[in-house]
C-alpha cells in the first residue's frame, strides 16, 4: 500500500482572518472607486451661500454676477461684466440671463432653476450640457469640455416685470435724450437682454 504523504495545514494566525477580510474589503472599495469614477459625472450643484425666498423658475429671468472656467484645469474664460444696469428701482447688479430652454447652455439652464436670491453656488456642468463638440469659435473652450461657473445670484423677476421695467427704462431714455419713438436705448441688446449678458449662452 502506497502511503500518502501528508502536508500539514498551517492553522490561520490569530488575527489573520481579520486582516484578510480588511484587504477584501479594501479591494472591494477600491475596485467600486475606480468603477465609480470612470462613470460620467453629471451636473452637480454645490450651495457655497444659502439664499432666500423662490426659487429661479421657467420664465424668470435671473440676474447673476458669474466667472466660467475649465473644470479640468480651472482656466476663466468668461465671467460677467459691468453693464449699464442697474438702475434705482428698475434693475439690480448682475448680469439678467432667462430662464428658458435654448436661451444658455442646458447645464446653466437648469443649474439656474436650483437657485434662490442672495445665494452663491458652484456649478458644474459636464460637456453634454454644455457645448459638447462644438464649442463656441474663438474662446479657450476645448471640445468636449467639462466646465465649473461660480455664481451669486443678485436677484430673480418675472419676465413680465423684466419687460415692464426694461420699456419704462426706454421710455425715460427716450425723454432724456430726446431720441424718437421706437430707438432702442444705448446698453439694450436685441431681445431685451442687457450687453455683457449674451443670450444665447455663457461663453460667447
Amino acid at each position: 500500500m502506497t502511503e500518502i504523504t501528508r502536508v500539514p495545514i498551517k492553522p490561520v494566525a490569530k488575527g489573520s482572518l481579520t486582516k484578510l477580510w480588511i484587504g477584501v474589503a479594501l479591494a472591494i472599495a477600491v475596485g467600486g472607486g475606480l468603477a465609480w469614477s470612470a462613470v460620467p459625472r453629471g451636473l452637480d450643484l454645490d450651495v457655497e451661500v444659502a439664499g432666500t425666498g423662490k426659487t429661479a423658475a421657467k420664465g424668470d429671468v435671473v440676474f447673476v454676477k458669474y466667472k466660467g472656467k475649465l473644470a479640468a484645469d480651472g482656466t476663466v474664460f468668461d465671467e460677467s461684466q459691468n453693464i449699464p444696469l442697474p438702475v434705482q428701482g428698475l434693475f439690480p447688479e448682475g448680469n439678467p440671463f432667462p430662464v428658458e430652454e435654448g436661451a444658455t447652455i442646458p447645464g446653466f439652464f437648469q443649474g439656474l432653476q436650483q437657485m434662490q436670491k442672495g445665494g452663491k453656488y458652484t456649478l458644474f456642468i459636464p460637456a453634454d450640457l454644455a457645448y459638447g463638440a462644438t464649442p463656441p469659435p474663438g474662446t479657450p473652450i476645448p471640445p468636449n469640455a467639462d466646465l465649473e461657473f461660480e455664481i451669486e445670484v443678485m436677484d430673480i423677476m418675472s419676465r413680465a416685470t423684466f419687460d415692464r421695467n426694461l420699456q419704462i427704462l426706454q421710455q425715460t431714455m427716450q425723454q432724456q435724450m430726446g431720441a424718437a419713438p421706437g430707438g432702442a436705448p444705448g446698453g439694450a441688446a436685441p431681445g431685451g437682454a442687457a450687453e455683457g449678458a449674451p443670450p444665447v449662452a455663457p461663453g460667447q
